[in-house]
């Protein structure tokens, strides 16, 4: 914070006559410069938001996005988290890992242009490259089924299948991606561990209810298990009016009962469904959304692995006049 002082009494007047008057910054034709007066520190901090967040960690970074209990969100998540990285400049490979009931694809318009799965790439009928989904709007962004709806998997295919996957993407031509997304089915059965097996950091997504809790909680523990000890957690649908009338649980509650860091908060938007119904992203509306900026600025605190404090609001006291010590 910069803050401001006044000039001493004793001040020599000729100094004043040698300030220039301020001239506003434009940004065509001047550069910022950290002068002596203000450290570099400080002009970074105020235009904090106008750079490339940095990318922490090794990469890719494989990101699986879980729950435990279905409807919380997972898929909404991964679509507006993954096209928000690619809009800050990451390649981001996104794996729809929901073998029976996959979704991915609705909510990205990419449901047309799924022709080739990961199945079909582990028999030898394409490419790893066929398979992969490139968005039109953002070409750093691609979609991979494991497979097609209605279908069987060979009894083979497990968690060593994304682990190959994995490791074929870090070996492609191209380059590595920055991230690898895993869109994780619900429940904890054998899709659950195929999902989190090459998963190195989750982001659990969960809503301020008591059963989306406890499902939470046994995924965590499940997770731990499994060697993925950076979990962070994103509140989906979250109520303010609700909450002040005590009728959901507030953030800071949430996050004591789990005790995980937080990555982002999403209000409540009815734009969601929308959004789902027409197979645009939240996080491409003009004028954004609440909820959107929300999943902006969660894939920011991702990139950096970064995370947020959930605080206790308290409601000013009411304005007492006059006659209140009247008993009026």
């Amino acid at each position: 914070m910069i803050s401001l002082k006044s000039f001493p009494g004793n001040l020599n007047p000729s100094f004043l006559h040698s300030l220039t008057p301020f001239k506003p910054f434009n940004p065509k034709t001047q550069t910022l410069k950290p002068s002596k007066l203000h450290s570099h520190s400080a002009i970074q901090s105020v235009l904090q938001w106008n750079r490339k967040p940095e990318l922490a960690g090794e990469t890719p970074r494989v990101v699986v996005i879980t729950s435990g209990k279905g409807g919380v969100g997972k898929t909404t998540t991964t679509a507006n988290v993954g096209l928000s990285l690619a809009r800050l400049g990451f390649s981001v490979v996104a794996v729809d890992a929901d073998i029976g009931l996959r979704n991915l694809d609705l909510l990205l318009g990419l449901e047309n242009r799924v022709n080739y799965t990961l199945v079909e790439v582990m028999n030898g009928d394409c490419r790893l490259d066929q398979a992969l989904v490139r968005d039109k709007r953002w070409s750093n962004f691609e979609l991979l089924c494991i497979s097609k709806p209605r279908s069987k998997l060979p009894l083979g295919f497990g968690g060593k299948a994304l682990v190959w996957l994995v490791e074929s993407l870090k070996s492609r031509p191209e380059g590595s991606p920055d991230f690898i997304i895993i869109d994780c089915p619900a429940g904890i059965d054998a899709g659950f561990i195929t999902a989190i097996t090459p998963a190195n950091e989750a982001v659990l997504v969960t809503t301020p209810d008591i059963t989306s809790l406890r499902d939470a909680d046994r995924v965590t523990g499940l997770l731990e298990c499994d060697g993925i000890r950076d979990i962070k957690m994103i509140v989906n649908r979250v109520r303010t009016d609700m909450i002040k009338g005590e009728d959901m649980m507030s953030v800071l509650d949430v996050q004591e009962m789990l005790g995980l860091s937080l990555l982002g908060v999403i209000p409540e938007d009815s734009e969601v469904i929308r959004s789902t119904n027409r197979g645009y992203p939240l996080v491409m509306n003009r004028p954004p959304t609440l909820a959107g900026l929300a999943f902006e600025q969660a894939a920011w605190r991702l990139v950096e692995q970064d995370t947020m404090k959930a605080v206790m609001m308290e409601e000013e006291p009411k304005k007492r006049g006059f006659f209140s010590f009247f008993g009026g």
